[in-house]
């Protein structure tokens, strides 16, 4: 697989919430780091994600925000 994106790290998927419309999903890229991403609950079938399956991560933003009160 080709892509744009330089942020592409790999993981097993450790859950997944489905909901009506979505699915948050959650990957271990390293021991106690996790990644949780919202996609929807129709991509998430598609790519048949189930807890133990390998996974990329694959980043592709402008910007990203930090925020403190």
């Amino acid at each position: 697989m080709k892509m744009s994106a330089r942020n592409v790290l790999e993981g097993e998927v450790k859950n997944i919430e489905l909901g009506v419309v979505n699915a948050e999903v959650t990957l271990a890229i390293a021991p106690g780091v996790e990644i949780t991403a919202m996609i929807t609950k129709k991509s998430a079938e598609n790519l048949g994600l189930e807890p133990g399956k390998q996974a990329r991560v694959i980043i592709k933003a402008s910007h990203v925000m930090v925020g403190v009160d």
